[in-house]
């Protein structure tokens, strides 16, 4: 651990991130958006932890209610993983696991054996640690990714940081979830590359960052989460998640 912060455990071999591309105005996404709860929660298989981005797309918003966690910069994120996997046209709910593999949210059966698949992978090192204060409304991080084994289709390997945030619901008023209690699992309030890797070297990647954080996210239900991922496939190759101290 490093002065005054707080570093994601060395030996992260069995994070599985899976993302869940979802909308408060899809009458389908709430019990997808439970299952990857529970997968957060309480470890589906073995010793897998399961790393939760839920990602909430805007092409929902005109169909009667807006989502206030929409945004269509995880619009595009999928759009770009439709190009990747094969789907073809994205669709709520989505799960995507490791970047590798797409499927219907609500399929438990299929995102259990897809966790499962992905926590025998070997991953790359990530490690996460939450430096000192910064400015106010700022929290400083840095990434550190260990060796990576060259790949020729992957393309160049980005380090990408995300802001998590747990606990979030909304009372539905229009849109096919009208009436109904929202509940979700971490929602991805912010995500952006910091940079890329560099296969080959003992050190693939190292970075100081601040990510700003907004006075209405609750500070107790935040995580941050640093991942790596081929450029061209895709594919997530290692990950490490924190939560923020107070």
């Amino acid at each position: 651990m490093r002065c005054g912060g707080i570093t994601a455990p060395a030996s992260n071999n069995s994070l599985v991130v899976v993302e869940l591309f979802t909308s408060e105005g899809c009458s389908s996404c709430p019990p997808a958006d439970a299952l990857l709860a529970k997968f957060a929660e309480h470890s589906p298989v073995g010793n897998a932890q399961v790393v939760a981005l839920e990602e909430h797309v805007d092409y929902w918003d005109e169909q009667g209610w807006k989502d206030p966690f929409s945004s269509h910069n995880w619009t595009a994120r999928q759009y770009a993983y439709a190009g990747v996997l094969g789907n073809g046209n994205p669709y709520t709910p989505q799960m995507v696991v490791d970047g590798s593999v797409e499927f219907s949210g609500g399929r438990a059966q299929q995102a259990l054996q897809s966790i499962t698949q992905a926590a025998t992978r070997a991953k790359a090192l990530v490690t996460l640690t939450q430096e000192a204060p910064g400015k106010p409304g700022t929290e400083n991080f840095s990434v550190q990714v260990d060796q990576l084994t060259p790949s020729g289709k992957g393309g160049a390997a980005e380090v990408w940081l995300a802001i998590t945030e747990t606990g979030l619901h909304s009372s539905v008023t229009r849109g096919e979830n009208a009436g109904h209690e929202l509940r979700h699992a971490a929602i991805v309030r912010s995500m952006r590359k910091i940079g890329e890797a560099k296969p080959g070297r003992d050190i693939s990647f190292t970075a100081e960052t601040a990510m700003p954080l907004k006075s209405d996210w609750k500070r107790e239900n935040l995580k941050a989460v640093a991942f790596v991922q081929e450029k061209n496939s895709l594919r997530i190759l290692g990950a490490a998640e924190i939560s923020l101290h107070p």
